[in-house]
């Protein structure tokens, strides 16, 4: 397999990946306030979605990406 039917595949994996996990979570935590050896720290969880049209273009363009891997040209 050439790299740009891998690209594809790789672009339509990630597109059901979208699909399939539609949101999640990242966590940052941040130093508050260091007094010595005492450090007092707070999280912050964010929650991220990913639109179903972002995970639809991303599986068409990796089809169009495998097709014209496949394809022979003159």
């Amino acid at each position: 397999m050439n790299r740009m039917v891998m690209s594809g595949i790789t672009i339509v994996l990630l597109g059901l990946l979208g699909f399939a996990i539609p949101i999640f979570t990242t966590q940052k935590t941040d130093e508050v306030a260091r007094i010595g050896d005492l450090k007092l720290q707070t999280t912050e969880s964010t929650a991220h979605t990913v639109s179903p049209f972002l995970s639809g273009g991303a599986v068409l363009l990796g089809l169009l990406v495998i097709g014209a891997g496949t394809r022979k040209w003159a």
